[in-house]
């Protein structure tokens, strides 16, 4: 049964821009009961789970990291004081209330004093030599994980009560419970109480479950969060709230003035952005979502009166168009060919085993009668060597090769506009861009070109000009 209420996501980066966030998200003009009927699933301040864990783009340790390393006595205690000074500098420059500031500061500092103890324990518990401390090591991940999340939900509803709005914050991190249920559960329960007619409910963004959510969804665990509670609230629209809107492309690669903001479109351009690793949303928090009929926003968090990007599972343009041109700097394409492998089975399957002990991200394979060829992202050339020397002492008579490319992808919700991949390859030539492969999938949602890595920032522009700025056929007939 659909709600009258939505359920709404503040990222990382725009919970940074706190005054920005109660202008235009939280508060945004609105009085008395127009602030109610909306649940807020917030994020942890910028940095700060990379200061938990460890820092997501170069890979730095944080507590975490540190922790597990344990390559200099006490890195792990003086990253954990870091954390603490970090959140109370939040708390500093967000709190004009000194009492809120004082229950603020007090809250962080309870919770880091109780993960230090455990950390403490942890630590002597190695020392004997005597203990395998992996279950309870990924156990400390998802608990470290949930206090970024505790800090900025806690402090946001502590600001909202602050302003006079009934703000309740809502600890689905489960800090100091035993029971792990299932996220379903967990936030049927919570929710029990809670009367959205009156009450806003802060929500942490990290839910502690069953399985664990950091082990099930890495850093994408917020989002499933988010996407669980508009399911099983029965939520009217579900809401994102980024620092950017949802572009035809990067603005800083084709210009601001030639990037359009898409408006409209369906989960299965959603889809294929995560698969690239540009997420509007995590593919398994959309699919329930689009399961359950619950259409998607997609906002900008510093313009409050646009709409954004609304993501409907039925939607189709209403002509055949490119609505983003994307796609990936750097992968690594893995060419495994074996003259022995016509009219045989399981070549594919061995590949998949080894690709999967090496924690490959596949965005893309394709296939003939003795080549399987695998786009890998994130993967290095140093990972990209290991993989093709474990393929080759399980195929000998196999030839395997590594070489770094970039893939540059047109998506759209219907791509089915006759001369596009004449147009596109026209135009990767016109940019002097030479064509290493071609993918082009029946189901017509995307087209991915693959070009040598330097050339990926030109083809992005070329392929954008004339595929998007240029038109559909129609546009460019009527003009």
């Amino acid at each position: 049964m659909t709600g009258t209420h939505s359920v709404e996501k503040i990222g990382g980066t725009s919970m940074a821009a706190t005054s920005t966030v109660f202008e235009n998200v939280l508060i945004a003009g609105r009085k008395g009961a127009d602030l109610y009927n909306r649940i807020f699933v917030v994020s942890a301040y910028a940095g700060m789970t990379d200061l938990l864990l460890e820092h997501k783009k170069s890979g730095e340790p944080g507590v975490h990291g540190h922790f597990v390393r344990n390559e200099a006595p006490g890195a792990w205690r003086t990253a954990l004081t870091e954390v603490l000074g970090a959140m109370w500098a939040r708390n500093a420059e967000m709190f004009a209330r000194p009492e809120s500031r004082e229950e603020a500061d007090h809250f962080v500092a309870e919770r880091i004093a109780a993960l230090e103890s455990c950390l403490d324990d942890l630590d002597r518990l190695r020392r004997h030599g005597h203990f395998r401390l992996s279950e309870q090591i990924a156990t400390l991940r998802e608990m470290l994980a949930g206090l970024g999340e505790a800090h900025a939900a806690h402090s946001t509803a502590l600001l909202l009560r602050d302003r006079g709005v009934n703000a309740v914050f809502v600890d689905l991190s489960v800090w100091s419970q035993d029971d792990l249920v299932d996220l379903d559960e967990r936030i049927r329960s919570a929710f029990a109480s809670i009367d959205l007619a009156s009450e806003m409910p802060i929500v942490t963004g990290y839910a502690g479950c069953e399985g664990g959510m950091v082990r099930r969804y890495a850093r994408g665990y917020s989002e499933m969060t988010f996407s669980r509670i508009a399911v099983v609230t029965g939520a009217r629209e579900a809401v994102i709230h980024k620092e950017f809107h949802l572009s035809s492309a990067d603005p800083r690669l084709v210009g601001e003035s030639r990037a359009r903001k898409i408006g409209w479109t369906n989960y299965d351009v959603a889809d294929q952005l995560a698969n690239l690793g540009m997420e509007a949303i995590h593919p398994r928090a959309g699919r329930g979502l689009r399961q359950s009929g619950i259409p998607l926003r997609v906002r900008n968090t510093f313009e409050r009166h646009d709409e954004g990007t609304l993501i409907e599972g039925d939607y189709v343009s209403k002509a055949p168009r490119v609505e983003i041109v994307t796609g990936l700097a750097s992968v690594q394409a893995l060419q495994f060919f074996e003259q022995d492998m016509v009219g045989e089975k399981g070549y594919d399957a061995a590949i998949l085993e080894t690709l999967t002990h090496h924690g490959a991200w596949i965005v893309s394979k394709s296939s003939n009668a003795n080549t399987i060829t695998h786009y890998l992202s994130g993967t290095g050339s140093e990972q990209a060597a290991q993989i093709v020397d474990d393929l080759c002492v399980q195929w000998p008579g196999s030839v395997v090769t590594a070489q770094e490319v970039a893939m540059v992808s047109v998506i759209g919700s219907d791509l089915s506009e006759p001369g596009l991949v004449p147009r596109a390859l026209a135009a990767l030539d016109g940019a002097g861009i030479d064509l290493v492969a071609l993918q082009h999938q029946i189901q017509g949602v995307d087209v991915q070109f693959i070009v040598a890595a330097p050339d990926f920032e030109e083809a992005v522009r070329a392929l954008h000009a004339a595929l998007v700025e240029a038109g559909t056929a129609t546009d460019r007939a009527a003009a």
